[in-house]
């Protein structure tokens, strides 16, 4: 008898899992056929909109750039290049010193012939103290903050307070951005006089790319299997996830590591909050700030604008960055728990807070119940067995075929990879997402919701190697 209620009880589990993986494919599937309309519409497989049409719109809203930047000494000097030299007519770059412990200040100092000014700072967001700030004899529009450490939101909060400009971007130490890229990411909030109040470009992996004096010389994949997955996972989450919530108003996550912002927007929501998911956080609070307001304001992703950045290459420190954007995804949507299907925040509270919540929060954990189930079945045959391989096939569809359908949509129209080969070795890697490197990720990202649980803070240890020669 009891056998028997067991039976009928890991039927009905393996049911929940099997409704619950035919929902997500079904929902990724209207966001790829979403995705895919809106790369069309956009690029239509030809320069519609010729690059020198771009130029035009860069005069009317100056820009600063904010540079947090922690024991960045491997590549701050080749971010700090490109940065320096992107097509864009009026803007400064502030780095942001957060304590760091290893020589990223002193190589600033040198590299830019950065001398200390006396500048009054407007406090308008608190932060930990700040012991100097430094401007460029080389570049004047270059600054470097020197504060005691306070973590990557408290330095873009002292980053905020020393910009000069109506918008500021985000970038992180460690990244490299195409010469046109700040022309594109800005073109839709000067289209809409100001009804766009934040827009997001892209983030690819630089790892195996060439990079000279700051700039992108050849893109090319890395050769560690880790670094191509990683490409991979990149193009899924912005190609097709992005662009589909970006459609409706419904993103709420702007890449820390390349996004820009309307300053009033921000210090009127309060700045960055003391978390791991600070940029997705803030987002939140945005799309919260215009409810309040009633207003019609939006939050926008260009995929064409490209920041280039440095990714793990090792397992212990990938599984330490997946582990702490977990934290910060469940962090964010617990301090903002009552948007959850409330009616009051439109369609933010009805579809995008719970897509966030049931697909991309719980998403990893009912993966693991499924892989569960499948081992379960393997041991206990009959019609579990036949069961575990459905699900596994809809598991793969889930994880590799959906890969596949994102380097297909990069090839389609981006085309940043110019040889065959790469894209041939991304198909390939595409399939084999879901034999070994989802089930790694889903395992790490079920630890990071343990911790997350568990109030653990911090960002743990990262290894910076530099990605710029």
């Amino acid at each position: 008898m009891w056998n028997e209620i067991w039976r009928i009880l890991l039927m009905i589990f393996g049911s929940v899992i099997f409704m619950y993986m035919i929902f997500v494919i079904f929902f990724y599937l209207i966001m790829f056929i979403i995705s895919a309309f809106q790369l069309r519409k956009q690029y239509q497989l030809n320069d519609e909109e010729p690059y020198d049409d771009l130029l035009k719109f860069s005069y009317s809203a100056p820009v600063s750039i904010l540079v947090p930047a922690y024991n960045e000494s491997a590549g701050i000097i080749g971010s700090i290049r490109s940065l320096l030299s992107i097509h864009y007519r009026e803007y400064e770059v502030i780095v942001v010193n957060d304590g760091s412990s290893d020589d990223t200040l002193e190589k600033l100092l040198k590299e830019f012939d950065l001398v200390k000014v006396r500048h009054i700072i407007r406090k308008q967001l608190e932060t930990k103290e700040v012991k100097n700030v430094y401007r460029s004899r080389l570049y004047d529009y270059l600054y470097v903050v020197d504060k005691e450490n306070g973590g990557k939101s408290d330095a873009l909060n002292a980053g905020i307070n020393l910009s000069h400009y109506p918008y500021f971007c985000s970038i992180d130490g460690d990244s490299v951005l195409e010469r046109d890229a700040f022309l594109k990411v800005m073109k839709p909030i000067i289209d809409s006089n100001g009804e766009v109040i934040a827009s997001g470009g892209s983030v690819r992996i630089a790892n195996g790319c060439t990079i000279e004096n700051g700039a992108i010389v050849s893109v090319r994949l890395d050769t560690k299997p880790i670094v191509v997955m990683q490409v991979i996972e990149y193009l899924r989450a912005f190609l097709m996830g992005r662009i589909g919530l970006s459609h409706h108003n419904l993103l709420l996550i702007v890449s820390g590591a390349f996004g820009v912002f309307s300053k009033k927007w921000v210090i009127e929501a309060g700045g960055y909050s003391h978390t791991v998911g600070e940029d997705m956080e803030l987002v939140v609070r945005l799309h919260r700030l215009i409810k309040k307001r009633k207003t019609k304001n939006k939050i926008v992703y260009i995929p064409d604008p490209v920041c280039w950045t440095e990714a793990p290459d090792e397992i212990k420190y990938l599984r330490r960055q997946r582990n702490r954007w977990h934290r910060g995804l469940l962090d964010s949507l617990w301090k903002h728990k009552d948007m959850i299907f409330n009616p009051k925040y439109g369609s933010i509270g009805m579809i995008s807070m719970p897509y966030f919540v049931f697909i991309e929060l719980l998403g990893p954990i009912m993966e693991l119940l499924g892989y569960l189930f499948i081992i379960a079945s393997l041991f206990i045959g009959g019609v579990f067995l036949e069961f575990a391989y459905v699900l596994f096939l809809l598991m793969v569809l889930y994880g590799s075929l959906y890969s596949m359908a994102a380097v297909l949509l990069e090839e389609w129209s981006l085309r940043k990879f110019p040889k065959v080969s790469d894209v041939a070795v991304l198909f390939f890697f595409s399939l084999t997402e879901s034999f070994w490197y989802r089930p790694l990720t889903v395992l790490w990202r079920c630890q990071g919701f343990i911790d997350g649980l568990r109030n653990k803070k911090g960002w743990g240890e990262m290894q910076r190697k530099g990605v710029s020669q």
